[in-house]
């Protein structure tokens, strides 16, 4: 059973859907709908890092002592994701489609290349080392999701 990976991995698509919700308003000119498809996409992806960072993480590294394994690179991706996120708010603040789209569109192929590690190689190990304690820690993360 890969809970880990099967919530994490639906997250993933939440999040993917919210920001395409976005790119629509933008680009038909809502901006109103706009402000609020991008930041219920910017809170659900926040919440998403903060999930692996602050739960699956530091479990992933105590039960394999990799501290400088997949989930140091992940941190990392996760940083330059929330550049990318600033320099989006700011485009949405000046109504800047073309701005806008292209921060989207450089977030989106570091978001597709970012979930394929996660999800082809990070979810499964912790599922697999983290098998006794799986439930408890979506227990934590869907509490972090309310």
């Amino acid at each position: 059973m890969s809970l880990i990976q099967d919530y994490l991995t639906g997250d993933h698509r939440r999040c993917d859907e919210l920001l395409s919700a976005a790119e629509s308003a933008v680009d038909s000119g809502d901006w109103s709908d706009a402000e609020q498809k991008t930041q219920a996409f910017l809170t659900t992806t926040a919440n998403h890092l903060r999930m692996e960072e602050e739960i699956l993480f530091p479990a992933f590294e105590e039960a394999t002592g990799m501290t400088q394994g997949p989930t140091a690179m992940m941190r990392q991706e996760h940083d330059q994701m929330r550049g990318l996120f600033a320099q989006i708010e700011d485009a949405l603040q000046r109504q800047d489609e073309e701005d806008f789209l292209g921060n989207t569109e450089t977030l989106l192929i570091m978001i597709q290349q970012h979930n394929m590690k996660e999800e082809g190689m990070l979810y499964p190990m912790a599922d697999e080392h983290l098998v006794d304690q799986s439930e408890q820690l979506l227990d934590q993360m869907k509490k972090t999701s309310e």
